[in-house]
């Protein structure tokens, strides 16, 4: 799931300054072509420039993160243009790229999107989601977040469908000495301390530790909506160079949470994960990484029979990046996973089986030909051996076009899957004791996309990105009376559509010390049941999307020690179950008092008491603002 197209300017614009300017002298003196060449990973499992990467990729800097205020990873996310993000409670979000949010009449869940951390991946095999609340990185720590739209299945595989998020954060050698910070609001109290060290002149470390309290959000009559929670973690991160040629990086977490629920006994979610990667540079060009993890989840209702789950993912992914010949730059790789889970049921909800071990193995290659000297031709094919479903094939080829180095033009056609999970084949649910859905034979659900996008820079202040796309999916999931009767219901692939859309964001350096950001995102879905089949729920049961959302950023630099910051988004209705349409608008002031320390003070919501922005009892957001004190030593 990495594909790649412009960012914003604001992406342009402190992105580069990320990597080569230290103060705000500095990147304010950046101009847009050196924004536009920031470099990428996700979309061909090499560094490439922004610029050359033929894909719909949107770029979240460290400067962007910091000046936001944002101090979770679902608020963060809410910077890139082409993402759908809904907080459904203090704790919780939906977060999608091209629709299918999901519906909860359908239990259907946002499961169409990869997110990895550092090349981990962090979705549940349960359900092929991503459980937000148990994914936290240190701000202060991330380098970038590649946000792609469209998929990236060749590359990255099952559940790379609409989309992928690739987090990575900084090497231990960029985040030396001692960095703390304080803060609190009326939603939230914080506090993070993190140190980093030098063992030997190739050798550096860092390790970090940070808590949180997140008060209730509101129902709708405005009371308290208890689901408050805190979630404290730490980790570490080792990188070690011994040649010039080779790195290595060894890094974890861990983290021990609760989380309060309204009308339900409290949530206890726990994990830890350790990562190891090493790349190897050859004389000849050729780039080889081998990367291996383990990584735990679990999550527990207090209380006597009210059930909890733990998973136990094992990866270990090997590539290959080198030339062949003077016109082809190949990637191959492979790599395996295996989950072991055990679930312990309630009386409403079971597994049957209640523990497996889920293998998911896979092998690919990517070549990106070039064909002229401003034309580029990416073919790709990934196969995949998922548990459920066997081997199955996930080709892409992409086509580009580079007439001068302010305009770039490019297509692909590519296939994806959501592959089976046991909340797919192995649930059963009771209603009192009569057995209400029983998992049948499902199958993986498929997407055919179709991509064209420009990425131009009409003058030396300005830059945009536009893309379009055309979605065609079959075997989707539905809600299924059993053959020959009614109860109990199965899941089914009944349902198949389209969707179409446009993506758009672009930047303007209006003066040397403001940059203005805009982004629109339309999407059109069609679903309808396949003929013959049984039309039990409504065929829209896979997503309750907008239909349009826009935003709208400014960023200056009010002197050397000032910066201002403001975020205006707008998200159109969610048409079933109705949400109303909504505006809203965050910012934030900076103060440099010293070389070393920084007071901030950010708003977030301020146009509204509360609003909502996902069906549901709770989950009603209230205006908040939250005031920090940064500090390095």
């Amino acid at each position: 799931m990495r594909a790649v197209a412009l960012s914003f300017a604001a992406a342009a614009a402190l992105g580069a300054g990320a990597a080569r300017a230290q103060s705000v002298e500095e990147l304010q003196q950046l101009s847009i072509s050196e924004l536009a060449n920031v470099d990428v990973s996700s979309v061909s499992k090499a560094t490439q420039p922004l610029s050359e990467a033929p894909a719909s990729i949107y770029v979240i800097t460290h400067d962007d993160i910091v000046r936001s205020g944002a101090t979770s990873l679902p608020e963060i996310l809410r910077l890139a243009p082409n993402l759908f993000v809904a907080q459904t409670s203090a704790s919780n979000y939906v977060i999608t790229a091209r629709g299918f949010s999901g519906g909860s009449l359908a239990q259907s869940f946002s499961d169409k999107l990869l997110v990895l951390i550092d090349g981990r991946s962090v979705y549940t095999p349960m359900f092929s989601g991503v459980y937000w609340d148990m994914q936290q990185v240190l701000p202060e720590d991330i380098d970038r977040i590649e946000v792609i739209s469209g998929p990236g299945a060749t590359l990255w595989g099952a559940n790379a469908v609409n989309g992928v998020i690739n987090i990575i954060t900084k090497s231990s050698f960029e985040t030396q000495g001692g960095f703390a910070e304080v803060g609190g609001g009326n939603l939230e109290r914080r506090a993070s301390l993190q140190y980093g060290g030098r063992i030997s002149p190739d050798l550096t470390w860092r390790a970090y530790a940070t808590g949180f309290y997140g008060a209730d959000t509101l129902t709708a009559t405005g009371a308290p909506a208890h689901d408050h929670w805190t979630n404290p973690q730490g980790g570490f991160r080792l990188d070690w160079t011994p040649t010039a040629a080779d790195s290595l990086t060894l890094q974890g977490d861990a983290f021990q949470g609760w989380e309060a629920q309204q009308g339900a006994p409290d949530q206890d979610i726990n994990g830890r994960n350790i990562l190891g990667r090493w790349n190897h540079v050859s004389a000849n060009g050729s780039t080889l990484q081998v990367q291996a993890y383990y990584d735990r989840e679990g999550r527990t209702t207090e209380g006597a029979g009210n059930g909890s789950f733990w998973v136990d993912a094992y990866d270990l992914d090997v590539q290959d990046g080198f030339d062949w010949g003077s016109r082809h730059k190949l990637v191959i790789g492979g790599g395996i996973r295996l989950d072991a889970y055990r679930i312990i049921g309630t009386p409403s909800l079971q597994f049957s089986p209640d523990s497996r071990t889920l293998d998911l193995s896979n092998v690919f290659a990517q070549d990106t030909i070039t064909l002229t000297s401003t034309a580029r031709l990416t073919v790709g094919l990934k196969l995949e051996d998922d548990p459920y479903s066997g081997v199955r094939p996930l080709p892409d080829v992409r086509l580009s076009w580079t007439p001068n180095d302010r305009v770039m033009v490019w297509s692909a056609i590519s296939r994806a899957i959501r592959a089976p999970t046991p909340f797919d084949r192995d649930v059963r649910e009771y209603a009192g004791p009569t057995l209400f859905i029983s998992a049948a034979d499902f199958r993986p659900e498929t997407l055919t996309a179709y991509e064209a996008g420009v990425r131009l820079q009409p003058t030396s202040r300005a830059s945009l990105s536009i893309q379009g796309f055309y979605n065609v999916y079959d075997n989707l999931r539905s809600v299924d009376p059993h053959p020959g009767g009614f109860l109990p219901l199965t899941w089914g692939n009944s349902l198949q559509g389209d969707s179409y859309g446009m993506e758009a964001w672009g930047s303007y350096q209006v003066l040397p010390w403001w940059r203005m950001m805009a982004g629109l995102d339309l999407l059109s879905e069609h679903l309808k049941y396949a003929p013959g089949a049984p039309a039990l729920l409504p065929a829209d049961q896979n997503g309750d999307d907008p239909s349009r959302q826009a935003t709208l950023r400014s960023s200056m630099n009010l002197g050397p020690h000032v910066t201002f910051d403001a975020d205006l988004r707008y998200v159109g209705v969610l048409p079933d179950p109705h949400v109303p349409s909504y505006v809203e608008l965050n910012g934030r002031i900076g103060w440099r008092l010293t070389p070393r320390l920084e007071l901030a003070v950010a708003g977030f919501n301020l146009l509204h008491d509360h609003h909502q922005e996902f069906p549901g009892p709770a989950g009603q957001v209230p205006r908040s603002v939250f005031a920090e004190l940064r500090t390095r030593f």
